[in-house]
């Protein structure tokens, strides 16, 4: 088959792209293949370094599970399928991460719900996986305090039954039996999905440090598995905390974390505190990583701060806080320049208000017997200094004055008495 626009020899025509072809030289398409080989190698590195560090989110449904190595099996795909066992009375259906129920010609039995909490775990020996369900009828089985009612246990084995094949290509139940009237146990068969990645359980982070509102188990909660508008602080908060626990044994494994800012510009974003120093953090003594972002460009979508904590041996925990920005914010330097005047004058303040306080104080105890000019302060300083530079009285009377019979007033009982340091 030819193209319109290929060589041949019988053609007359030339279309105009052969005028720029015609300039091509082999040079430079060598040069061009080794900028597209360089682009394409360029692009396989971003993409294996981007799935290196991929996070662990939690799934979307409850019906996970870790296997024995900590690997994540996400059975998502598999809830509410139906599995049912053809038995001699009764026949018993499973319906995966719902319930377990025995049914006949006389009704339905409920032998349990699926728990959506640690419920959910990895077996041992040919059983991978074990299922838990509660809380069933309480008919005749009332006497349990701790489960209340029938309850029901599914093993579940990756593969296919012992003792016979699976008619479905999604599995089918292997075994059936009854402990008593209250517990039934059911071993089921199929095959599992592929393992995820290996999740670093027992870690946690949260708001505060008995809570995991960010990281729970070492999975990234839904909320804060990617950006969110709704999850968006506000642009008043210029510091968050984050509590990060770990397993004691395992708390070496956690390193330092690092923070990327989408957009690169607008948000400065500095980590701080024993969390970004790299202590190792337990669950008696958890580690706080403070993030300190300050607004410096306005912008109507939040600004997006991915964290990853690398782990030793297992994938990085990750996660994303979101910051709005409605405004430009000041730098922290003058803000605390802000305070630090704020403390200063405060403490003027006190200093004064004390010693006015106190010189009342003193001033009432010292002066409360004084009445008019002798009461205000100082003035006893004065007129003994007065009476010093005119030569007044001492303050008693001579003899020759006592006696004298011309002196005026001198038998007066209005006379004024003249004291030392006194006006």
């Amino acid at each position: 088959m030819k193209f319109p626009n290929s060589k041949h020899p019988s053609r007359k025509f030339e279309h105009p792209t052969r005028l720029l072809s015609a300039s091509f030289k082999p040079e430079m398409l060598s040069s061009n293949v080794a900028a597209r080989r360089l682009i394409m190698l360029g692009t396989l590195v971003v993409l294996s370094w981007v799935i290196g560090v991929a996070s662990v989110a939690v799934p979307r449904s409850n019906c996970y599970a870790l296997d024995n190595s900590s690997h994540i099996v996400d059975f998502t795909s598999w809830k509410g399928h139906l599995f049912e066992y053809e038995g001699k009375e009764s026949d018993l259906v499973v319906r995966f991460c719902k319930d377990v129920e025995s049914r006949s010609q006389t009704g339905y039995v409920d032998f349990g719900r699926f728990a959506s909490f640690n419920h959910f775990v990895a077996g041992s020996g040919r059983v991978n996986f074990i299922q838990g369900f509660y809380e069933g009828d309480l008919m005749n089985c009332e006497q349990s305090y701790d489960k209340l009612g029938r309850t029901a246990q599914v093993n579940i084995i990756c593969g296919s039954c012992l003792s016979r094949q699976c008619k479905g290509e999604l599995g089918c139940i292997c075994n059936v039996t009854y402990e008593s009237s209250c517990r039934v146990l059911v071993e089921l068969a199929i095959p599992c999905e592929k393992h995820g990645p290996r999740v670093f359980e027992g870690f946690t982070i949260g708001f505060h440090p008995r809570s995991s509102e960010i990281v729970y188990n070492g999975m990234t909660q839904l909320g804060f598995e990617k950006s969110y508008n709704e999850f968006s602080f506000i642009t008043e908060q210029t510091r968050v905390s984050l509590y990060m626990t770990a397993v004691a044994s395992l708390s070496n494994l956690v390193q330092k974390p690092t923070v990327k800012v989408l957009p690169q510009d607008g948000l400065d974003v500095h980590l701080s505190g024993s969390g970004a120093s790299g202590t190792p953090p337990t669950t008696l003594s958890p580690t706080i990583l403070t993030v300190d972002w300050t607004c410096k460009k306005a912008q109507n979508t939040p600004y997006e701060v991915e964290i990853t904590i690398p782990v030793e041996n297992y994938e990085p925990v990750q996660f994303t806080l979101t910051k709005m920005c409605d405004r430009r914010q000041d730098d922290m330097k003058e803000a605390t320049k802000g305070w630090a005047i704020f403390g200063i004058l405060s403490c003027i303040f006190l200093v004064s208000l004390t010693l006015f306080c106190c010189g009342g104080f003193i001033f009432k105890w010292r002066k409360q017997n004084q009445h008019g000019l002798d009461a205000l302060p100082g003035m006893t300083y004065l007129s003994a200094l007065l009476q010093t530079v005119t030569g007044g009285g001492h303050g008693y009377q001579r003899a020759e004055e006592s006696n004298n019979p011309f002196t005026p007033a001198a038998q007066g009982t209005g006379r004024t008495e003249v004291r030392y340091g006194s006006i």
